[in-house]
């Protein structure tokens, strides 16, 4: 268990600062997510009442489209010189690896999601009271399966040609219970809900987490062995 979370902590640092020396996934994946809620805005945009059911639906378009370049930007570091297969023959087990990739990439995607839900609640006319806060804590339930996910098939797709093609055709349709469930929870707060009231949706969300997690970690071995 000190070598599972040693490792886990080495390779989050390594993340991390990797991070802070480039700014490669926030900046692209960040302004990626911003241009598609930008021109969504400005598409869809009609009135104050039709402006706040799309809100939701907009938000989690560019938080998903958005996830799913930090998840392939943060494995693509690993294809360069083949790194990969010396990060897989270093002595930190395979399923830390797994953890601390995907720590590290929910780090990156909640920083842009953070920056994401005001802008959205702006360009929609969404009050900033309470309920943007409910539908934050939504999103943070959503993504956490979202990239636990993401982070094992973008790991898979780094010995493939078509890495970029295969993540996103293969994480959305995995991944659309969160997804419809972190709409829908988050259109009901914005009409009015409280999180109670979206109970059932929250315990989905939460169902999924686990099961994505627990997935990524016994699954990431056996998926890269060669």
């Amino acid at each position: 268990m000190r070598r599972f979370t040693a490792g886990t902590w080495a390779i989050l640092l390594k993340e991390l600062r990797v991070e802070v020396r480039t700014k490669e996934i926030m900046v692209t994946a960040g302004l990626f997510g911003l241009l598609v809620t930008v021109l969504t805005s400005l598409a869809f945009f009609l009135d104050d009442a039709t402006a706040l059911r799309l809100a939701p639906g907009v938000l989690w378009v560019g938080a998903s489209f958005a996830g799913v370049l930090a998840m392939g930007r943060a494995w693509a570091r690993e294809r360069e010189a083949d790194a990969i297969r010396g990060l897989l023959l270093s002595p930190v087990p395979r399923p830390a690896i797994y953890l601390g990739k995907a720590i590290g990439t929910w780090i990156f995607v909640m920083v842009i999601d953070a920056v994401l839900l005001p802008i959205v609640a702006v360009l929609f006319r969404v009050p900033l009271d309470a309920q943007l806060a409910s539908v934050g804590v939504i999103l943070v339930l959503g993504m956490t399966g979202y990239v636990a996910m993401g982070t094992l098939f973008a790991a898979m797709s780094v010995r493939t040609r078509a890495r970029d093609l295969m993540l996103s055709v293969v994480l959305f349709p995995l991944t659309s219970p969160a997804l419809v469930a972190g709409v829908v929870a988050s259109r009901e707060v914005l009409g009015g809900a409280s999180l109670d009231e979206t109970l059932e949706w929250l315990r989905i969300l939460t169902a999924f987490d686990l099961v994505a997690v627990v997935s990524g970690l016994v699954l990431f071995e056996p998926l890269m062995s060669d």
